[in-house]
């Protein structure tokens, strides 16, 4: 069992930073890909970044290529998502995700695991 709690949202303006965190309680942290997916209201929940049990293998949805960066301290069992250049569009309830699996997956069905979610807004 893993237990995931998202931090560091909040509202922003529109080419900001902020960067989001999420720390994994459990012992085999490290055996875990670990990814980020937002909903955005009346829309579906969509893959944002992954990474595997290393930080080796990383993926990232088209929308947030070289704007956001995902990454993983699995010394202090957290996983982040630093966010530059921030958009209207990137306004959503962000989702830290973990999968009993070292290779990340790109689809939400892929993971097993779900935080709360954190509030993102930016203002444009």
């Amino acid at each position: 069992q893993v237990r995931l709690v998202e931090s560091g949202g909040g509202l922003v303006q529109a080419g900001d930073s902020l960067r989001l965190s999420c720390a994994a309680s459990g012992r085999t942290f490290s055996s875990y890909a670990m990814g980020w997916f937002r909903q955005a209201p009346g829309k579906e929940r969509a893959f944002v970044a992954a990474i595997g049990w290393s930080d080796s293998t990383t993926y990232y949805a088209d929308s947030v290529k070289g704007r956001f960066t995902i990454s993983r301290d699995n010394a202090k069992n957290t996983v982040a998502l630093q966010m530059n250049s921030l958009k209207s569009e990137d306004t959503a309830v962000y989702y830290c995700a973990a999968r009993n699996d070292i290779a990340p997956g790109i689809t939400s069905r892929a993971y097993d695991y779900w935080g709360q979610g954190t509030q993102v807004t930016v203002s444009s």
